[in-house]
């Protein structure tokens, strides 16, 4: 299969229900006319799992995020930059192309991305029921529900919560805001960037109230904002709490599942495995 003929598939199975204008689900190296010999599925193709994917005979990698150190994917001002040359000189050199599958993957019905972290805890059974009312594309309000989810889980203190979330996201270190003591009935889950807000800074903090939220899962954090409001909410007596998961160690599930269900959309054409890009910081 053509490069091309394995992105078309995968927008086709993404169903977005218009086509996307200013997307960064582009090419962002190699060429839509190579033929693919395997694909590697992951969170971001960093250099290791470029290495990773060559030694699979993979030629095609598909990434959640950027390959080239910003959200756009812009490479203007890497012009002569040495980590730049070096990074390309290590695709072009193993003939890799990377697309890069990130604004489709969170509009597909449900969400792609929250379909594999929810596998990789378990909890599909403990999900709340779909909202009701406008689609997730027809509103502001209806947009940011469909980038939270909740769950009701058998009653577990914040420490046991995140106990769970270390083993099965196999982390080593995780940070919390709230009493290690306190009982979590009700968690949110706002995966990557997410816990930002999408522009509207307040909004995971409206999010927590809308729906009596003990817990809030998130990817990235700004420690003004939601951070604060759990922080100061506990301070006054108030049953609030967070887990700081970051942001690759909530979305990297989302690739791993989609190396599950890819082999069927392809229709067992070309391999397909799944590398762990693995969470960036190391802890001293």
């Amino acid at each position: 299969m053509l490069v091309k003929e394995i992105v078309d598939r995968i927008i086709e199975y993404s169903d977005v229900p218009f086509q996307l204008e200013n997307t960064c689900d582009i090419l962002m190296a190699g060429d839509y006319g190579n033929d693919v010999s395997g694909v590697v599925t992951t969170f971001m193709a960093t250099a290791d799992v470029i290495r990773r994917a060559a030694e699979l005979g993979a030629n095609l990698i598909i990434t959640h995020e950027p390959t080239y150190f910003t959200g756009a994917d812009t490479t203007e001002w890497l012009d002569g930059e040495p980590v730049y040359r070096a990074k390309m000189d290590l695709i072009d050199s193993n003939g890799i192309s990377i697309w890069r599958y990130h604004d489709h993957m969170h509009m597909k019905n449900p969400d792609a991305i929250y379909a594999g972290l929810n596998k990789r805890l378990g909890w599909e059974k403990y999900a709340a029921p779909p909202r009701e009312g406008t689609s997730p594309i027809e509103s502001l309000d209806s947009f940011v529900d469909h980038f939270t989810d909740y769950y009701d889980i058998p009653p577990v203190t914040l420490a046991e919560l995140a106990g769970e979330f270390k083993q099965k996201l196999d982390m080593d270190t995780i940070r919390i805001v709230g009493n290690p003591s306190m009982l979590c009935k009700r968690v949110g889950i706002l995966v990557g960037g997410g816990s930002l807000g999408f522009g509207r800074e307040e909004m995971p903090a409206q999010i927590m109230r809308k729906y009596d939220i003990d817990v809030m899962v998130c990817g990235d954090i700004t420690e003004w904002t939601l951070c604060a409001y759990v922080n100061d909410a506990q301070q006054l007596g108030f049953d609030h709490a967070m887990l700081v998961v970051g942001h690759e160690r909530t979305e990297e599930w989302g690739m791993e599942y989609m190396a599950q269900w890819l082999p069927e959309v392809l229709g067992n054409n070309v391999p397909v495995a799944f590398v762990d890009a693995k969470e960036p910081f190391i802890y001293l």
